[in-house]
């Protein structure tokens, strides 16, 4: 079950309600007119996997700030006409949704994020060995070899033990891309190995890169994950 909301104005979101009730896939957990109340829910409630987001509503700092919420839900975008789908491209939508939405196209988005949501296995094993651009060249690496991924704006950077390389990428779609029991997301912002944690605190990690440890800093909402992904004994 898919738990999702809606940001958007009155008499639209009601049809979008509707839609949402005539799909068994999905749980609706909350409707908005105001992209205010939406974040609130969103930053206080940790169960919201998918939200349709109206652009004329929530307007671009809507989506700013619910894409800075440690643990975003994801978007399928909406609007009256097309002029915001490039930068629904770069929000790293599932969807975009031309209003009036019909019930073939909305059907169509849910199948879409059914099936992204419900990818079984690492997508890369850890032994595979891809190709990153440094420059002008292209440098052969090993997926373990990454020790963490940092988020840069519409950049990422896979940073091994001694080098960096920065690619035009998501956040989003590299973790779907990592094998999910060699990488952990801690944060928004950064993607950890594994096996390379050294020491865990109440807001960060450290990881051991050889010559030093680095301290990564731990988002609030994933904290309880971290602690179900490890074995932990106590005394």
């Amino acid at each position: 079950m898919i738990n999702c909301i809606i940001v958007d104005n009155k008499s639209d979101a009601e049809q979008l309600k509707s839609l949402v009730a005539r799909c068994p896939a999905l749980n609706l957990v909350g409707k908005f007119n105001n992209p205010s109340d939406a974040l609130n829910h969103l930053a206080n409630q940790n169960g919201t996997d998918l939200a349709f987001i109206d652009f004329n509503t929530a307007g671009q700092t809507g989506f700013d700030r619910i894409n800075k919420l440690d643990n975003p839900p994801s978007i399928i975008a909406i609007s009256s006409d097309g002029k915001f789908a490039y930068k629904a491209f770069d929000y790293d939508c599932i969807d975009y949704l031309i209003k009036p939405v019909t019930h073939s196209r909305f059907f169509r988005a849910v199948d879409k994020t059914i099936r992204l949501s419900s990818r079984s296995g690492p997508a890369i094993s850890h032994d595979k060995e891809i190709f990153v651009r440094k420059d002008t060249a292209l440098l052969k690496m090993n997926v373990k070899d990454i020790a963490y991924v940092e988020a840069l704006e519409n950049y990422i950077i896979l940073n091994t033990t001694d080098r960096k390389f920065t690619l035009h990428f998501t956040m989003k779609g590299i973790e779907t891309q990592l094998p999910s029991d060699l990488f952990l997301r801690i944060h928004r912002s950064f993607i950890v190995n594994k096996q390379l944690i050294k020491t865990i605190d109440e807001s960060s990690i450290k990881l051991d890169l050889g010559t030093n440890l680095k301290t990564i800093p731990i988002g609030k909402s994933f904290r309880s994950v971290i602690l179900n992904d490890i074995c932990v004994m106590n005394k």
